[in-house]
């Protein structure tokens, strides 16, 4: 009788723990155990039936149909080239005619957009694979319209190839030189916070190459200094540090000096084109049209409240205002990177009428209609189709925190092609007969489906179904969404991961995790939503723990329209920092929380608003995490923060309400984190914000790591990172 009882007592205990599931540990999360399947790479080919990508082991480009979702065809692939060999690529660009590709290989990364590799040119009849250059590693190669030439940078200098003189190079520019003059791509501010790498193109004809120039001669240089370190180690700097110098124009100092210019190829004449621009105006984009005798050329001015498209004629350098798009605060930078040059229109996203709605215009500027309209704002635009008409967008119209795809016709009315809440995304068939729709929430990972322009699925291509299988083995919760009313009367909207085993008559400490920056959101029904994406598996293993996360977009954050994200202008951190104050308050009123035991964190403006609140004076937070944070705003960059901020000599009260005047009044356990090589939010400001709390005789901790950037990962970097993050709320909140 005893030896039965001990094997039910045994099998109990099995069927128990098979029951509970398994645990998250970080380096399983940091290590990608958890990462979704994604179909990367895809690039819709002309005609329409047909698209590429690159194939899952990284080797070949494969064709697809987008009827049958097939695949029909190799157009690439690295085992089987005449002439030069390689064994991996990262990247390609078919070329207009179809016959070519450029394919990338050796891809070093420069900044976050920016990047040198080597090229190479495969015809794709003969198989051939051949060098693009022999000079060094490229930049940006485009094609001309005809395939038959290829423009590049190198070394700050343009660089033309000929396909049909047995790829002769020639040099376009050779004034060309680091931290003086850039030609052909943005420097560092226009490139982060404008959101390109590409500043060239060829006229319609190929005759002509029309690029922006940047002169940044004068604008200051902000030095990293760098270290042996490792994964990787740099061995130069074993005995003696080195230093990366670069020119980064902080708020209110100096920026680049852009100009645009055009070549032509066959006279080698260089001409530069009559742009108006303020002395201290931007020049954001410059892309070609139908016409060889127009570019469009966009600039904006300091106070980024006035954006300019113009059509200007490379030859005569004569430019056309064609369209002014002016509206209070500030023009977001998604009108810029959203606004689309089609053959005979152009479409442009606004919030003029207080959500972004879109405006389609003639290549004269002549608006013809607006498309969308109600409280929502549409998110992204997929394009035109010419022949009918008919645009293809992303909007927020069910909610602010889902996204559905539309099309509107001519006729003015507008149907709904997605058919589950949460996230889809769309990538169209050039003739916009078929999208391949991403979609996903907060529980269910990426669903790659195949639709018609109707909406109906024909082929279901990726369901991460071995993910989802994965994740079932796992203690998680679900991702709970609430809203309330904050002290001031706005309504903010929120989820919460409570622990599998949760129980409404304990008390449990919470974690607020936010990220707050201007036009962002965390509380988006999506698999990418919360601190690491991939589901929330950060969340999920603090929930492990024991704690209660919890999530809340304050204003100042995207999806709800021009005034909610718009109204902390002039003042960033003050309002979003007193929505996270509310939050814990909101939060500390439910009876299964332990009000004494909250805390906070956040990375990049996440961290930022982490210091504001726990220095915000009302004391509800016990302790703060803050990773990578600007901590005074005249120490980031011009075009970020005087889109907001305007300039410190214009706005002192609102530079002068920062973390580092509030540490006097930081009452929580705090530990900051930054990398010493960060060439985004530069670790000045962690170094000035410790000093502050030093002189203010505040008690904190502080990590630095080692040669990492914004991102702070490489090697064990990030596993070690999280883990201080989870250590620190154990320690202190449980």
């Amino acid at each position: 009788m005893k030896k039965f009882i001990t094997l039910c007592a045994a099998l109990l205990l099995t069927y128990s723990n098979a029951m509970a599931g398994e645990k998250l540990n970080l380096k399983a999360i940091t290590g990608g155990l958890f990462s979704a399947d994604y179909i990367s790479g895809i690039n819709p080919l002309s005609g329409g039936e047909l698209y590429a990508r690159i194939s899952s082991d990284g080797k070949q480009i494969v064709q697809y149909s987008f009827k049958t979702g097939k695949q029909v065809g190799i157009l690439f692939d690295v085992s089987n080239t005449m002439g030069e060999k390689i064994d991996a690529f990262e990247g390609y660009q078919l070329s207009p005619d179809g016959k070519r590709i450029l394919i990338q290989t050796q891809t070093q990364y420069i900044y976050r957009r920016s990047y040198k590799a080597v090229f190479y040119i495969y015809t794709i009849a003969s198989r051939k694979l051949e060098r693009l250059s022999d000079g060094g590693p490229q930049q940006i190669p485009i094609w001309s319209p005809d395939g038959r030439q290829i423009a590049f940078v190198r070394d700050n200098n343009i660089y033309l190839v000929k396909l049909l003189y047995d790829n002769a190079e020639s040099q376009v520019t050779k004034d060309g030189m680091f931290n003086k003059v850039i030609n052909g791509a943005p420097d560092w501010v226009y490139e982060e916070e404008f959101g390109f790498n590409k500043a060239l193109t060829f006229t319609a004809d190929g005759e002509m190459i029309c690029w922006i120039r940047y002169d940044e001669s004068k604008v200051k240089t902000y030095a990293l200094e760098m270290f042996k370190g490792l994964s990787p180690a740099r061995k130069q700097y074993s005995t003696y540090p080195g230093e990366y110098a670069y020119k980064y124009p902080k708020a209110g100092e100096d920026n680049s000096k852009p100009s645009v210019w055009s070549y032509d190829i066959k006279s080698h004449q260089t001409r530069q084109l009559q742009i108006p621009v303020d002395a201290d105006g931007y020049i954001m984009r410059i892309k070609a049209t139908d016409d060889p005798k127009r570019v469009i050329v966009y600039t904006m001015n300091r106070h980024q409240d006035a954006l300019h498209l113009y059509a200007v004629n490379p030859r005569s350098t004569v430019a056309q205002l064609l369209i002014k798009e002016s509206v209070p605060r500030y023009v977001k930078e998604e009108v810029i990177e959203g606004t689309i040059i089609g053959k005979n229109h152009i479409l442009l996203p606004s919030d003029r009428d207080g959500y972004m709605h879109l405006y389609l215009y003639n290549m004269n500027g002549q608006m013809l209609r607006k498309i969308g309209g109600g409280n929502y704002d549409i998110t992204h635009i997929y394009g035109m189709d010419e022949k009918s008409g008919d645009v293809y967008y992303q909007a927020a119209a069910l909610n602010p925190h889902d996204r559905q795809v539309f099309v509107a016709h001519r006729n003015g009315k507008s149907e709904r092609l997605t058919d589950r809440e949460g996230v889809n995304n769309a990538i169209f068939s050039t003739d916009y007969q078929y999208f391949i729709n991403i979609w996903s929430d907060y529980n269910t990972p990426y669903v790659f489906t195949l639709c018609n322009n109707k909406g109906k699925t024909l082929e279901t291509l990726v369901d991460n179904r071995q993910l989802r299988n994965k994740l079932a083995s796992y203690d998680l919760g679900k991702r709970e969404t609430f809203s309330f009313t904050t002290s001031e009367g706005v309504k903010l909207d929120g989820w919460m991961v409570k622990p599998v085993d949760f129980d409404a008559a304990k008390k449990y400490p919470v974690i607020l995790y936010q990220y707050s920056g201007p036009g962002s959101q965390q509380v988006m029904n999506a698999w990418s939503s919360g601190s690491m994406g991939g589901g929330g598996s950060f969340e999920h293993y603090l929930a492990q723990q024991g704690f209660i996360v919890v999530c809340v977009d304050g204003r100042g954050t995207g999806g709800r329209g021009a005034e909610f994200e718009k109204c902390t202008y002039l003042k960033l951190g003050a309002l979003e920092s007193r929505d996270q104050v509310e939050t814990a308050l909101y939060i500390a009123s439910q009876p299964y929380i332990d009000k004494s035991r909250i805390g906070l964190w956040g990375w990049s403006f996440g961290g930022f608003n982490t210091l504001m609140s726990i220095s915000e004076g009302r004391g509800v937070f016990k302790a703060g995490v803050a990773v990578a944070s600007p901590t005074d705003w005249r120490y980031y960059d011009s075009i970020y923060t005087e889109r907001y901020m305007r300039t410190p000599k214009e706005n002192p009260d609102g530079y002068g309400d920062n973390p580092i005047t509030r540490a006097g009044k930081m009452n929580a356990a705090l530990l900051i984190c930054h990398g010493t090589a960060d060439d985004n939010v530069h670790p000045q400001n962690t170094f000035e914000y410790a000093e502050a709390l030093v002189q203010a005789d505040k008690d904190f901790r502080e990590l630095y790591y080692t040669n990492r950037n914004h991102g702070i990962r490489g090697g064990n970097t990030r596993n070690h990172l999280l883990r201080q993050i989870a250590n620190f709320f154990i320690e202190h909140l449980k």
